[in-house]
């Protein structure tokens, strides 16, 4: 029970890597506050996260809707102890296909809407003088991929953000890090074809894709004491993907 009636929010969290990694905090005895932009989902996710958990619909590149969110659950809890940036999503194409509409949209939630939503909680942290942020990038914002400039470098850019926010905040007991995913068997890599996830498991020396259990276990254990001496750090959870 890491995780006693600490208050842990985490973004995009009714489905997947998401969901999962809300679900292992729960199973600690963390109280839960997620937000994602669908209601069915999220309210389904919270109610089956215990009665304590919250749920808010909440489009994290709005700024003004990431700052209620953050004043609800600070205002609700108390406290706000672990924040985790996992809201993300893609819109693949090859460069000179891609739209200029859907290089802005990646861009606003994976890197702004963390951006914000790291911006309004850390001043809740700075003032407790101590908390856990940790961001999902992935292994492609490190190696690049084929079709995502967009999605990479969303990717790229939160790693960086995690190192900047991570030496800004270190000496306010508050410490920021990442996990880079590889390939991970969600519902965002169920629609590629067999031989795009072919060409991706020839890449993996383990040899196998990941679960978003794994993923949790890494962002479980950075949200952790066990942890407290790690900050601005990424922790690739790609079986060997990347080394």
């Amino acid at each position: 029970m890491r995780f006693k009636d600490k208050v842990v929010m985490v973004t995009g969290g009714a489905a997947g890597i998401g969901r999962v990694t809300a679900e292992a905090f729960a199973q600690e005895g963390a109280k839960l506050a997620i937000c994602d932009v669908n209601p069915e989902a999220g309210e389904a996710a919270a109610k089956a996260l215990g009665p304590e958990a919250s749920f808010q619909k909440v489009d994290v590149s709005n700024e003004t809707a990431v700052a209620e969110w953050v004043g609800q659950v600070a205002a609700r809890y108390g406290r706000i102890d672990v924040l985790v940036n996992n809201a993300g999503i893609t819109r693949d194409a090859l460069l000179l296909r891609m739209k200029e509409s859907d290089w802005d949209l990646v861009m606003a939630i994976n890197l702004k809407g963390a951006f914000l939503c790291t911006k309004a909680v850390v001043r809740v942290m700075a003032q407790q003088r101590a908390g856990r942020i940790v961001n999902v990038a992935s292994v492609v914002g490190v190696v690049g991929n084929v079709g995502q400039a967009n999605y990479v470098a969303s990717k790229a850019g939160l790693i960086g953000l995690t190192k900047t926010v991570a030496r800004e905040f270190a000496a306010r007991g508050v410490t920021v890090n990442a996990v880079a995913p590889g390939f991970i068997e969600t519902q965002m890599t169920a629609v590629l074809s067999d031989k795009v996830k072919e060409l991706f498991l020839a890449q993996i020396p383990l040899g196998r894709a990941g679960s978003p259990a794994d993923v949790a276990a890494a962002v479980t254990f950075l949200a952790s004491d066990q942890a407290a001496y790690l900050t601005g750090q990424v922790i690739h959870v790609s079986g060997g993907m990347y080394m």
